[in-house]
């Protein structure tokens, strides 16, 4: 019987850093469409190359979610498999996933199929996976799934996102900020600070001015979301290493945290965070 987790590619962890000799894992790509141009985010997209589009482009960029044959290609890989969405209050992509296990079922019910909403993307869909995997193989050829399933959906209500933003373009573009108000911010050096409800939507927690600030005010944000002690963290940047390895630091020091972890972000969460934006997954 062939484990196989399945996810979108909301979720930055790449197939190459995913090691598993009992696992299978595969990301089905969302679309991203810049002008006359449309972006495929694989592993093998170039973040820089869809952040430069997205400058010189004057209209706003779109994205669109893969189709149910794309997740039914992928579900049919293994005989038990978990997939993990981008939150549905963002994308349909989780109603596209819902539409492939049931096409999957049909054609081979004895297939275990589940399909889990993050209500998040990025860092804390690579938890997600990372979980699965464990349990995964932890349990073996004849582990249960469904004690599987019941404990990565309660993983994910323990689990919460927030990130920072250092350019608005995108928001500006999409009409969601006045561009005075975006040009204001930038020059002034403020960043946003938001997380995700509970119910998978985007909140607007607080603003900072100056890099040191913002990151104090995000581990303050943890702190006062759950008990981080012990939790495992991952923080996504886009193109903005350095700011990533800075905040890293400030959480190590300001929060009882059991690891935390770096990942690059894919063309998604790029899309979302702009160049030198950071989401955090706890």
């Amino acid at each position: 019987m062939t484990w196989n987790i399945v996810s979108d590619s909301s979720c930055d962890l790449r197939a190459a850093s995913f090691h598993s000799d009992a696992v299978r894992f595969e990301t089905v790509p969302l679309h991203i469409h810049v002008g006359e141009e449309t972006f495929v985010d694989s592993d093998e997209l170039s973040v820089p190359g869809l952040l430069a589009a997205m400058g010189a482009e004057k209209s706003a960029a779109s994205t669109a979610c893969p189709s149910p044959a794309d997740f039914v290609r992928a579900f049919e890989a293994g005989d038990r498999t978990v997939c993990f969405t981008i939150s549905s209050q963002l994308s349909g992509t989780y109603h596209a996933a819902c539409i492939a296990r049931d096409m999957v079922l049909e054609e081979h019910p004895d297939r275990q199929i589940c399909v889990i909403d993050s209500r998040a993307a990025s860092g804390t869909m690579a938890l997600l996976v990372r979980r699965a995997r464990q349990l995964m193989e932890a349990a073996g050829a004849d582990g249960d799934f469904e004690a599987i399933c019941r404990d990565l959906r309660q993983y994910q209500t323990s689990l919460r996102t927030c990130f920072t933003l250092e350019n608005f373009d995108n928001l500006i573009k999409n009409g969601r900020m006045k561009p005075i108000v975006g040009t204001l911010l930038h020059t002034l050096g403020i960043h946003v600070i938001a997380d995700a409800t509970a119910e998978g939507t985007i909140h607007v927690a607080d603003k900072a001015r100056g890099v040191e600030k913002t990151y104090r005010a995000i581990t303050r944000l943890m702190a006062a979301s759950k008990d981080c002690a012990g939790a495992e963290v991952i923080i996504s940047h886009c193109e903005n290493l350095e700011g990533a390895l800075a905040l890293k630091r400030q959480i190590l020091e300001d929060l009882p945290v059991g690891r935390v972890d770096l990942l690059s972000c894919r063309g998604l969460t790029s899309f979302y965070a702009m160049e030198k934006g950071l989401i955090v997954g706890y």
